[in-house]
């Protein structure tokens, strides 16, 4: 559904129009979903000398260390690979020793600590080419078994050095199973991981569900990490004023109307559309926007449409867009059922994030 001034009473302010979420319906071939398994845009330029550990929280500083120590174990041959191989690849060469233990860390965190600064730091600290190395979310991670099937799946990655799976939270048996096997085949082939998360490995059903195969899964899960727990406060939030208030209809379709590469949609009718759009396309669907402008932002209706905004505020986040809104602010998104609810901790990232964004955005209205 195209953006329009019309819906809000208000004329257009310019003779180009502002793009429209609603109107995209991108198509994301599969080779792109694993090409751009690389840290987002917010995260190219992080590294472990850039973390700066909270002096009141010595588990940051401790994480920091184990992670620099784990990165620069990686380099060398691949675990489950050879040293030298024959002619043009081909033949048996001397095979690489697998180091003892865990073949991965598990970054175990409130909301805003850097576990994603530190995830990402580690990828680019790993001594491997690009093409090596994998960085995504657990989202993205599923959708690309979804886009490849699981065997292409497992056979792309398994010549991979470094695995990075940032937001790593189950949600259902299922996800449970497919996660699980996709890992273990991927440790066995000599992938290292790396993931982040707000649970502790053991502990990530808790609270959802009650099967006891999902709960003898997560079991067999924890067992690839060794579990970094890194304390603090969200840094989003350290020291800065609280969320601010959202602007009016007008104030926003004028910021949209004066900003070059910014969207305006209906809240709404984009959380409709949303609904017709793969969450595994959300990142295409952000593509070269400079803004985000939503007028009527109103409480989520259901589940569905809240984990589905999560994502699109994970994939906002990462391109470091800013979200200009209107109507309710973004701390009154979700009901006090789902926020006491089994995905509490992915609307309270969504909150945090979104809230980031709309600070990030406050300038638009000024200049416009």
């Amino acid at each position: 559904m195209p953006s329009s001034s019309a819906a809000s009473g208000i004329s257009p302010i310019a003779d180009a129009a502002p793009l429209s979420l609603c109107a995209r319906e991108p198509y994301v071939p599969a080779d792109r979903l694993v090409a751009e398994m690389v840290p987002p845009p917010r995260f190219d330029s992080v590294r472990f000398a850039t973390y700066i550990p909270d002096p009141n929280q010595p588990s940051q500083t401790a994480a920091v260390g184990v992670l620099e120590t784990f990165a620069a174990g990686l380099g060398g041959a691949h675990a489950a690979g050879t040293a030298k191989r024959g002619f043009l690849g081909f033949g048996k060469g001397r095979a690489a020793k697998a180091p003892a233990g865990p073949r991965g860390v598990y970054l175990d965190g409130g909301y805003g600590v850097g576990k994603t600064h530190l995830l990402a730091s580690l990828w680019h600290a790993t001594p491997a080419e690009p093409a090596l190395k994998a960085f995504g979310t657990f989202v993205e991670l599923t959708n690309l078994v979804g886009a490849l099937g699981f065997q292409k799946t497992v056979q792309t990655l398994s010549g991979h050095r470094l695995l990075c799976i940032d937001e790593f939270e189950l949600d259902d048996p299922g996800d449970t199973v497919l996660v699980s096997t996709l890992l273990g085949k991927l440790v066995d082939a000599g992938v290292a991981l790396a993931a982040t998360s707000n649970t502790l490995p053991g502990k990530l059903g808790e609270g959802r569900f009650a099967s006891v195969d999902f709960l003898r899964e997560i079991q067999g899960l924890s067992a690839h990490f060794r579990s970094l727990r890194i304390d603090g406060d969200d840094y989003r939030h350290r020291g800065l004023p609280q969320a601010p208030a959202p602007f009016s209809d007008e104030q926003v379709t004028k910021a949209a109307y004066a900003t070059e590469g910014a969207s305006l949609d209906d809240f709404p009718h984009l959380l409709a559309h949303l609904a017709k759009v793969h969450p595994s396309r959300y990142g295409a669907l952000t593509d070269d926007l400079k803004a985000v402008c939503l007028t009527d932002v109103q409480p989520i209706p259901d589940q569905s449409t809240a984990l589905r905004l999560v994502v699109l505020a994970d994939r906002l986040y990462d391109r470091e867009v800013p979200v200009l809104a209107s109507g309710l602010p973004f701390d009154q998104l979700f009901s006090e059922e789902m926020l006491n609810g089994g995905y509490r901790k992915k609307y309270f990232r969504a909150i945090s994030r979104l809230t980031a964004l709309a600070r990030d955005a406050e300038g638009l209205v000024e200049t416009a």
